[in-house]
């Protein structure tokens, strides 16, 4: 009880020192000093982020300490913390101190000290190997830095850390050949150096076949570095939109330090000579100040035409993510045409403080105001608790939009550690249905039954009676419709490394054939209605060649080859340096299976994969991929990255459409509406089936629709299905490769600049 109090007793503070500046006069500046006093509150050694307070808490206490055990203690916190913090040279020292003072124990303890000292080893190799990765990867930063397999110009120009590396990693395998991570990380350290695979031992080698793709997809580069878009931070949110409405899609990133700064990049269109160009334009669009952020979101919230975005913060922190997200309220482009965005969490009736890295916006009682459902984190036998946030929007009954909770009436109030959200209408009834991932055990499919005359819609779960109820950890969640059958299928990704230390482990077993333990990923195919007029789902994730170590944190859909099957890109690792695994992108192979393509793409990146966000920022027909890149720990910075796509330009390319949907009755961004085109391909009809959404559950797509259409240069039929009105609207004999605007009741076809 004791503890409660003294939350709620923060909380008080926070707000009550929080009242200059006038929060009506200057939201934004509210958000700013509300943020800046969290940052104070956790400015303590308690907090597991605070590295360099940690260092100097457990430094103290390791010179005041006389007990052996103790001072042992503090010695590896602190040298923990030193890794944790980027000192990696330090880090190795303090390992190699404590290693030699713990020999002094073994004669007397030998099985508990030997066990440490085996720890202490793979430790003291990773600090090599991070040494190498910051002198390297991120001081000296290419495009081709850290992706799997490494070419020539990726390789450490400093080679003191790797080949430090290699020394441990080969005296910890002499000892134990079954170390599978060592394994794993001595062949990555060999890549770095430009000698692998010849000079890794026979014993030892991973083989290189191991690593091929399944498909000859064309190599996507990285030109993040040439644009000013390599900005170098820890794991957050990315948006891709066109903020100040001028055709160009712009970026927006955060990063979730307490004190990050998130950026907006503003497209330079026309005024640039070459097609993708950048500016960063921060303190212009009024978002100086506004830190933090492991996600973003983005809507129009407010259905002013303009889109607007929600940070979400307090992840993976517990009891020190008490934090507020942020609804940044787009004003419309200034008199230089850069977006003015105004904090309006509090106004609206969203200010909150909870962990949460996951949220969904859709109109889920269809009045044409997107609704909000928030999914924040309670670890499991905690005290605290912090439930699932569902919040209507009530922009349609007054002048002002604002917002009201109800998830206990809804019946969707759940407190879980949730990871995932994500809404689509999988029985096809017309209502935005839900599904939960979490790190609890178990996930939530909810069947919206729809509004009732209090314009709260009311939830079911169906999860056992869809066939989806499952005991498993996972991360990201999307629906989608993989195989263009017209029914929302739901992919979602394990996260749970098994019981035998970091996930490199797991992976090394994977790739050399041996047995492993972690969550696999899930395919559900949507099997459409049964005689109850219920669809139920089916696992097909072994036939659909997914089932793969996948380890996901951000991800999310689109079409790389513009095929009009849509692929993923998935981002891996976790807080652990040792997490070294390349970033995974799978090809849709005509709805039936999937192909691994991570190397043939040369999406491998070895460093923390975050949020993704698919768009065509280049404007010629095929979809660029912005990677949010970075880990938890804040001397596990990364250079974010843009994957260029090269199929537009090829002799390979197919053809596209672009399309803008407008609601007029449905929501302004038609969230949630329901696009069928059909085209002749090899003498016969194919549907393509597509929901307007921001994508995954861990980084926002454009919702401008960006739809491949294989090799039809034609399209036979365009139907969209409008939320709001029920409204079908169809358009026939379009021609393919341009971009197109379409607004709810008008039957004219608006072609665009873009």
């Amino acid at each position: 009880m004791i503890k409660v109090l003294s939350w709620v007793l923060l909380l008080g503070v926070l707000i009550s020192s929080c009242t200059k500046p006038d929060r009506k006069a200057s939201p934004s500046a509210y958000m700013v000093d509300l943020l800046e006093k969290i940052t104070e509150q956790n400015h303590t050694y308690r907090h597991p982020y605070m590295h360099e307070l940690r260092i100097a808490h457990y430094d103290s206490l390791w010179r005041q300490a006389t007990g052996g055990e103790k001072k042992l203690d503090y010695h590896y916190k602190k040298s923990m913390a030193l890794l944790n913090a980027g000192r990696s040279v330090e880090a190795v020292a303090s390992f190699q101190s404590l290693y030699e003072a713990l020999l002094e124990y073994q004669d007397d303890y030998p099985e508990a000290v030997n066990a440490q000292l085996v720890n202490l080893e793979s430790l003291i190799a990773i600090s090599y190997l991070r040494q190498g990765e910051q002198e390297n990867c991120v001081m000296n930063h290419t495009s081709a830095s850290c992706i799997i397999p490494i070419a020539a110009e990726g390789f450490h120009q400093l080679p003191d850390g790797s080949s430090r590396a290699i020394e441990t990693y080969t005296r910890i395998l002499q000892d134990n050949p079954d170390a599978l991570d060592a394994r794993w990380l001595l062949n990555i350290a060999y890549m770095t150096l430009g000698k692998y695979p010849n000079q890794v031992p026979d014993d030892w080698l991973i083989p290189p076949e191991t690593f091929a793709s399944e498909y000859p997809l064309k190599k996507f580069t990285d030109v993040a570095p040439q644009l000013g878009l390599a900005t170098r931070a820890l794991s957050g949110g990315t948006v891709i939109e066109d903020f100040n409405q001028d055709g160009y899609l712009d970026i927006m990133v955060t990063s979730w330090g307490l004190q990050d700064q998130m950026q907006y990049f503003q497209h330079d269109g026309e005024k640039a000579d070459d097609a993708m160009s950048f500016t960063e334009k921060t303190t212009e669009a009024g978002l100086e100040g506004l830190v933090s952020g492991l996600n973003m979101v983005h809507t129009d919230y407010n259905n002013d035409g303009l889109p607007d975005v929600l940070v979400l913060r307090g992840a993976w922190l517990e009891e020190h993510g008490r934090h507020p997200n942020s609804l940044l309220r787009n004003d419309g482009p200034n008199s230089d045409g850069v977006p003015v965005f105004t904090d309006v969490t509090e106004e609206v009736g969203l200010l909150e403080f909870m962990p949460t890295q996951t949220a969904v916006w859709s109109d889920f009682n269809n009045d044409g105001w997107v609704d909000l459902l928030i999914g924040n984190e309670t670890p499991t036998e905690k005290f605290y608790k912090f439930p699932v946030r569902f919040y209507l929007n009530q922009g349609g009954k007054s002048d002002s939009v604002s917002f009201t909770e109800g998830a206990e009436i809804a019946g969707i109030k759940l407190t879980e550690y949730i990871k995932g959200v994500t809404a689509g209408d999988y029985d096809n009834d017309g209502w935005a249905d839900v599904y939960i991932s979490t790190l609890a055990g178990r996930n939530f499919l909810f069947r919206n039954l729809g509004a009732t005359s209090d314009g709260i819609p009311r939830f079911e779960d169906v999860t056992e009676a869809a066939g989806m109820l499952e005991d498993m950890k996972t991360f990201p969640t999307w629906f989608w419709d993989y195989d263009n059958d017209g029914w929302l299928d739901i992919f979602v990704s394990g996260y749970n490394r098994g019981t035998a230390g970091s996930i490199a482990h797991q992976v090394a077993a994977e790739y050399l054939g041996l047995p492993f333990e972690a969550d696999m990923p899930r395919l559900y195919h949507n099997n459409g209605a049964d005689s109850t007029g219920q669809p139920t789902f089916t696992d097909v994730t072994q036939e659909a060649n997914l089932h793969q170590i996948m380890h996901t944190m951000g991800s999310n859909f689109g079409d790389l080859d513009n095929d009009g099957y849509l692929d993923m890109f998935l981002g891996t690792g976790d807080p652990d340096f040792r997490s070294i695994i390349p970033n995974l992108v799978f090809r849709n192979n005509r709805g039936k299976q999937f192909q691994n393509v991570t190397t043939a793409g040369g999406f491998g990146n070895l460093q923390k994969g975050h949020a993704v966000a698919f768009a065509d920022l280049d404007h010629d027909g095929d979809q660029d991929i912005f990677v949010n890149m970075g880990g938890a720990n804040y001397g596990d910075v990364y250079q974010n990255t843009l994957f260029e796509n090269p199929y537009s330009s090829s002799d390979s390319a197919n053809h596209w459409i672009t399309l803008r949907l407008i609601g007029t009755q449905s929501n302004r961004m038609a969230i949630g509406a329901r696009i069928e085109i059909v085209v002749t391909e090899r003498e016969a009809l194919r549907s393509i089936f597509r929901d307007v959404n921001t994508g995954g559950s861990f980084g926002s797509n454009t919702l401008r629709q960006e739809i491949g259409l294989g090799s039809s240069s034609l399209i036979d039929t365009l139907q969209i299905s409008w939320p709001t009105s029920q409204t079908i609207q169809t358009f026939t004999n379009i021609k393919a490769d341009q971009s197109l605007v379409i607004t709810e009741g008008n039957n004219e076809v608006q072609t665009t600049i873009y």
